[in-house]
């Protein structure tokens, strides 16, 4: 089980880098700093956690293999801007993302920003590219469901709340109302759309994908947080602690260790619920559930 899951991870891993390698302008395309840029802050890195939900979802309806990988592909465009951003001095100020420095600081800030609006622009592009879905009608909903992800009333939005937040002490509902937006949203249209890549699910089968989604983007945060705490430095890839240091509400600020902990599992178990009816087709999306649960770095 462990190898064929392994396996699997590694293939949509692959096709998502190849596909990246690809899609990505040249280096020395002009303007060839920008694309220098653009690619290292995409390439090589993280473990392609949405691109991996995006699969498994797909086959919860069959998808095309071939329009779940330019789903996924946008979806990182996505997420890889949204990390450029968050580690510039006005936001973060972070200095390592992915084992290497960020990419304020291997080029400069101004650079920084233009990654990550032409990767933000980048993934739209891509999106109108392909057939992804078996109606117009579809593929129009789920390209607007992205952009609303990725928006005020999504991650651009929890991002504010997480600014305006430092140095207080939210309420866990309210915490969990900034990690549905700032991280569950992405997440959460990530399963969407992999699933909107096949056959039409029902009305029910939607509302068990969403929910399943919402849960998985809430525990991701949950274990970050935790991973946060306790994990190296060297380990994460990125600066740890850094969330105390700053003063940050988190899982763990809020419930402690213990509690934190307990929180993932009961989305860990919830998530699966929703997936109860699914069957067979749902063996991907639960392998990943634990992946990102048991996740040590």
């Amino acid at each position: 089980m462990i190898t064929d899951f392994q396996d699997w991870t590694k293939g949509c891993q692959t096709r998502i880098e190849d596909f990246l390698q690809k899609l990505l302008p040249a280096q020395d395309q002009p303007p060839t700093n920008l694309h220098g840029a653009m690619r290292y802050a995409v390439l090589e890195g993280g473990k392609r956690v949405r691109p991996l939900l995006s699969f498994a979802a797909g086959e919860l309806s069959g998808a095309d293999e071939e329009r779940v990988t330019v789903v996924a592909t946008a979806v990182e465009l996505i997420h890889a801007y949204s990390l450029v951003h968050d580690d510039l001095p006005c936001m973060d100020n972070d200095i390592l993302r992915r084992g290497k420095y960020t990419c304020h600081v291997e080029y400069d800030e101004a650079t920084a920003l233009l990654v990550g609006d032409s990767l933000q622009s980048l993934a739209f592009e891509l999106l109108t590219q392909h057939c992804l879905a078996d109606s117009p009608q579809t593929q129009l909903k789920m390209i607007g469901h992205l952009a609303r992800a990725a928006g005020s009333r999504g991650m651009a939005g929890g991002q504010a709340v997480d600014l305006a937040s430092v140095g207080k002490t939210l309420s866990l509902v309210e915490l969990e109302f900034m990690h549905n937006h700032k991280t569950g949203a992405l997440i959460h249209v990530a399963v969407m759309l992999g699933a909107h890549c096949g056959k039409n699910l029902s009305n029910a089968q939607l509302e068990s994908v969403d929910r399943f989604s919402k849960c998985i983007g809430l525990a991701f945060q949950v274990v970050d947080d935790l991973l946060d705490a306790e994990a190296t430095t060297a380990t994460l890839g990125k600066t740890a602690g850094k969330d105390a240091k700053n003063n940050k509400p988190t899982y763990v600020s809020i419930l402690g260790i213990s509690q934190a902990r307990d929180l993932a599992n009961e989305l860990q178990h919830d998530a699966y619920e929703a997936l109860k009816d699914f069957g067979s087709t749902a063996k991907r999306l639960r392998q990943v559930t634990d992946f990102i649960i048991q996740r040590k770095f």
